[in-house]
């Protein structure tokens, strides 16, 4: 359930696992969603949970800045948002997040992400040397760097713990940085360090999904495009089969009557709208919706746009080349379902790419776009078996909550979970859930 790049990436270790697979999608093809067009890193080194102890306190300077790179709309948790009703999955979720921000609990989430971020890289190079799939990837590396002392200071010790845990991560200066990527000489005098990990990439996901999807094809997966998950039917601990409805097309009548399906076993990787379908099995998944918000640019001067991938922590974006573009994606607002261009934010994005990059992109014919990136307090995604207060449903498994590492760790978390269903130890140690 779910064709973004989790869903068939799962779909794909599957198929080459030897079970038959049918996914199942709403949107009419893959990754149309919040894997269209993110942030396109595979960035182990992205790491840190946003739940770490200085989290709050920037979270507080940020009230009331729109354009603020971690947004909480109080108005959905005071009822004030027009319906007068609190936004009860909010507080629940915030609650949580502010117990994950402690020194101990980040650095244990923290843990848990780089091994899987090092195993989903390296399942990805297998996937790309076995299909010979095309997504304007990148080995050039990924670079956090820094214009703020604090910010470069805060980086040092996260980043000699991902080197403990096998992350290629390393403290560089500026004259460095500026030799990895001449894009960044325009500001060199506002550097003040930054960190690089060779090994990390970047590539267009939606291209990476899609591809896969035509392989997962050749394999004989079916694909049910433009066909809503109603809900699931369940006997106890037991799922029985997904009702779903294809989605009638405009001015066509009548609406196609809801139809059953029917597996083995049922794999939910519907990203943020995993929770409500899995609410009345009584399975509670800890996601909420955080919209990000991403810009693609024309690049105009190919020698002043960046090669490696970038990450600008300071203002929590991304920036990746995709061939003859340039995409700047990042910041988190909490504000439901809500995926409406806000033109405070966008003009935020391209705001900072001119005061980084100039004019060396074209700036007025940007593309905007808005994904619900399906967050845990934790960060670390929901993998393994479904449980409820009952116990373990037998043939529900789970794929879910990634955040905004889901094209980071897809490929690892698909064959974990593919492993899982076959009855076998994952190769990556990480907290799975639901397992003996």
């Amino acid at each position: 359930m779910g064709a973004g790049v989790v869903g068939v990436t799962t779909a794909w270790q599957l198929a080459q696992a030897g079970f038959g697979v049918t996914v199942v999608e709403q949107e009419p093809a893959a990754a149309l969603q919040t894997s269209f067009a993110n942030g396109g890193q595979i960035s182990v080194s992205h790491a840190t949970p946003w739940a770490n102890p200085s989290t709050p306190l920037k979270a507080l300077k940020w009230l009331g800045q729109e354009d603020a790179p971690l947004l909480f709309r109080w108005r959905r948790l005071f009822g004030l948002d027009g319906e007068h009703t609190v936004d009860q999955a909010l507080w629940r979720w915030s609650m949580q997040f502010l117990r994950e921000c402690s020194a101990t609990r980040a650095d244990a989430n923290l843990v848990q992400m780089v091994r899987l971020g090092l195993y989903s890289r390296q399942v990805l190079g297998e996937v790309r040397a076995a299909t010979g799939i095309q997504y304007h990837h990148l080995t050039r590396g990924i670079m956090h760097f820094y214009t703020d002392r604090a910010e470069f200071a805060s980086a040092i010790a996260p980043t000699e713990r991902m080197q403990q845990l096998g992350c290629d991560r390393r403290v560089i200066d500026v004259a460095e940085a500026i030799v990895l990527e001449p894009a960044l000489a325009a500001v060199q005098d506002k550097l003040v360090g930054a960190t690089f990990t060779a090994l990390d990439e970047s590539g267009d996901a939606r291209r990476f999904t899609q591809a896969l999807v035509q392989d997962a094809k050749r394999m004989g997966v079916q694909f049910l495009f433009n066909h809503k998950i109603l809900h699931l039917i369940a006997n106890g601990q037991h799922v029985q089969g997904v009702e779903v409805q294809e989605v009638a097309e405009p001015n066509h009548a009548p609406t196609p009557a809801p139809k059953r399906l029917t597996a083995d076993a049922y794999v939910l990787a519907l990203g943020s709208y995993s929770p409500l379908l899995a609410k009345p099995l009584g399975v509670q998944l800890p996601i909420y919706p955080a919209k990000g918000y991403s810009a693609t640019y024309q690049v105009l001067d190919a020698a002043r746009a960046p090669y490696v991938s970038l990450i600008d922590d300071e203002f929590k974006l991304v920036y990746s080349r995709l061939g003859d573009q340039l995409r700047v994606a990042g910041t988190a607002e909490f504000n439901g379902f809500d995926r409406a261009l806000n033109p405070v934010r966008c003009q935020a994005l391209t705001r900072r790419v001119v005061e980084v990059f100039g004019d060396a992109v074209d700036t007025r014919e940007a593309n905007f776009w808005t994904g619900l990136r399906p967050m845990t307090p934790s960060n670390v995604p929901i993998i393994g078996r479904a449980t409820n207060r009952h116990g373990r449903i037998d043939n529900l498994y789970l794929n879910t909550g990634h955040g905004t590492l889901g094209w980071t760790h897809s490929n690892g978390s698909a064959k974990a979970l593919r492993d899982i269903i076959l009855g076998q130890m994952p190769e990556v140690n990480f907290d799975f859930v639901g397992l003996d």
